[in-house]
């Protein structure tokens, strides 16, 4: 939709929408208001019980893991096991209280946000949708979000654990607590709280005026101009929202300067132990408030610096070490300045990690009916998925897999970032701000890199690909027919170490709350290919819903999709994702 010329005409367009605006609002703020108790019920008792019930298996596991982990000193273990029971008693309240403020949260915005998208462009019965968006869909929206929960508590806990215990020490030194600095770092800890507490408060009040009319002002710029926010229809309702909401939005913001400022001040306990120097965490507690000053100046777009002294606080600072000579030469690698907030039109990829799952699900399904087909996934791979441990042919290397063939693609097509099957780009300087993307982006760039380097053949990218989907598994490998290993030893080595990287960061992306929900739709869809394999010979597998409707038939992104036609379903899931 085009914006209105002329000044007039746009002031003419905002009155006679606020109306509307308010009704939806008022409208969306009942249902939030009727739906809440029962939502915050809902997840409140869910989220207990499972804190509750796997209490004792975290207690007992985590002993376990850390009695057996060959990363910590028998000091440190010590140490840790007689302050795990404050540990869980701490989680108990803290998941608890947390649930019940996410459950009102949930249960109170879900509705008002539904009613408010069922005005959006396209849709049809849009009186009846505004008073039945944000009903059953929160209600069903509450159950996946204590079913996630229980996933994270649970498969993902139980990854962590095992990680620990798998892992060895660095160097082949274990940590130690060291009991000399024990109390200079309890002393400087003490201080930092005392010092970065009411500095940091004091600059965020004093900040605080600033961002709200500053936000108010550029929410109002684009109002008027129909730019940012406001250059769609469907995205009016929220950014008028955005504009009524600002002052707690900045009140929020000021609580959480606060809040880290405990933790920005206390960190100086951890500089004093780990550089063993009590002079350099008195560094740190003044280092910290010019790190503060000057990030909430790049934030809010004020002038660069810090008018608080910033001394050296580490002996050694960590630089990056680049193995290939052609990773310091990327463009996707190199550093850049901190990007500034000046405008809500800065232009970023609007990608969520939600979306990136589904489509790498997506590809998941397509590439393992494939694997399927051809024998390499068997039926003995997808029950072990369905058991508890687990398979790690279909639930790491598989999406290990379908990660390489986006990276192979990315090297082919010579792109400095990543570049999704919708001709999407996504690098360094375009990415989503989610912090999902920090932990994830810069890996998957230095493993593209990496794999350029190589400069790989068509069978050495086959190799790869088996070695990455088989988890390097010898007999597996040996009778599978795809790719045969390179004559060079060092290069089968560099291979080697490119699959185990990979499949370590799908294991890690594989503790994201919705991936096991998702996964278990994937292994029932390889489960019913299978089984028509192996009754019907040659009958074709039904590929007419894609692996994201049969996700979305249950209902787990509050989206109703029942009363749509397969194209109109197509066209809501066109962009086909690969990474996660």
């Amino acid at each position: 939709m085009e914006a209105p010329k002329g000044f007039l005409a746009t002031l003419w367009n905002f009155i006679c929408f606020l109306p509307y605006f308010f009704g939806l609002l008022l409208l969306g703020t009942i249902k939030g208001i009727v739906f809440c108790p029962l939502i915050c019920l809902i997840i409140t008792i869910g989220n207990s019980s499972i804190i509750l019930g796997l209490l004792p298996f975290h207690g007992y596991w985590t002993c376990y893991s850390i009695v057996r982990t060959k990363l910590l000193g028998p000091f440190l273990k010590l140490f840790i096991c007689v302050f795990l029971p404050v540990v869980l008693i701490l989680w108990v309240v803290v998941g608890i209280v947390g649930s019940s403020i996410g459950g009102i949260l949930y249960g109170f915005l879900s509705p008002i946000f539904a009613t408010f998208d069922a005005v959006g462009k396209g849709k049809t019965n849009v009186f009846v949708h505004c008073f039945y968006d944000g009903t059953l869909s929160t209600i069903s929206g509450s159950f996946t979000v204590v079913r996630d929960f229980y996933d994270v508590c649970f498969h993902s806990y139980v990854s962590l654990m095992e990680d620990l215990r798998q892992k060895g020490p660095p160097n082949g030194k274990y940590y130690e607590i060291k009991f000399l600095y024990l109390p200079p770092a309890l002393i400087a800890a003490v201080l930092g709280f005392i010092v970065d507490f009411p500095v940091i408060s004091l600059i965020a009040l004093c900040k605080s005026p600033y961002m709200l009319f500053k936000g108010w002002r550029r929410l109002f710029h684009d109002l008027i101009g129909r730019e940012g926010p406001f250059l769609e229809t469907i995205c009016v309702p929220f950014a008028g929202l955005a504009i009524l909401l600002w002052p707690l939005a900045t009140v929020g913001a000021v609580l959480g300067s606060m809040v880290s400022s405990i933790f920005l001040g206390a960190y100086a306990g951890v500089i004093v132990y780990q550089e063993s120097s009590f002079w350099f965490g008195l560094c740190y507690i003044i280092a910290s408030l010019s790190i503060y000053d000057e990030y909430s100046n790049d934030v809010l777009d004020m002038p660069e610096g810090s008018c608080f002294a910033r001394p050296k606080y580490r002996q050694n600072l960590k630089e990056p070490i680049s193995n290939a000579g052609s990773l310091s030469e990327s463009d996707s690698l190199k550093p850049h300045p901190p990007a500034r907030m000046d405008s809500l039109t800065n232009t970023r990829i609007d990608l969520k990690p939600l979306e990136l799952l589904e489509g790498l699900f997506k590809e998941c399904r397509r590439h393992g009916e494939k694997m399927v087909s051809e024998r390499l996934i068997t039926s003995k791979d997808i029950e072990e998925a369905k058991l508890t441990k687990g398979s790690r042919v279909i639930g790491i290397g598989l999406p290990a897999y379908c990660l390489l063939q986006t990276l192979l693609r990315s090297v082919n097509s010579n792109r400095s970032g990543i570049l999704l099957s919708d001709n999407t780009e996504i690098t360094a300087t375009n990415r989503p701000k989610d912090t999902f993307f920090d932990w994830f982006l810069n890996p998957f760039l230095i493993l593209k890199e990496q794999i350029k380097s190589e400069n790989l053949s068509e069978e050495e990218e086959d190799y790869l690909g088996k070695l990455v989907l088989l988890c390097g598994d010898p007999e597996r490998l040996k009778i599978s027919k795809i790719g045969s290993p390179p004559e060079s030893d060092r290069k089968r080595a560099e291979l080697d170490a490119i699959a185990r990287r990979l499949q370590g960061i799908t294991k890690s992306v594989s503790r994201y709350p919705t991936f096991r929900r998702l996964f278990e739709n994937l292994v029932n869809i390889l489960s019913e290919d299978l089984a028509k394999k192996s009754n019907g010979g040659t009958q074709p597998i039904r590929r007419s819903k894609s692996a994201l409707a049969v996700i979305f038939s249950n209902k787990s992104f509050n989206r109703n999709t029942s009363n749509m036609s397969d194209q109109e379903l197509q066209s809501t899931i066109a962009r086909d994702i690969e990474i996660a």
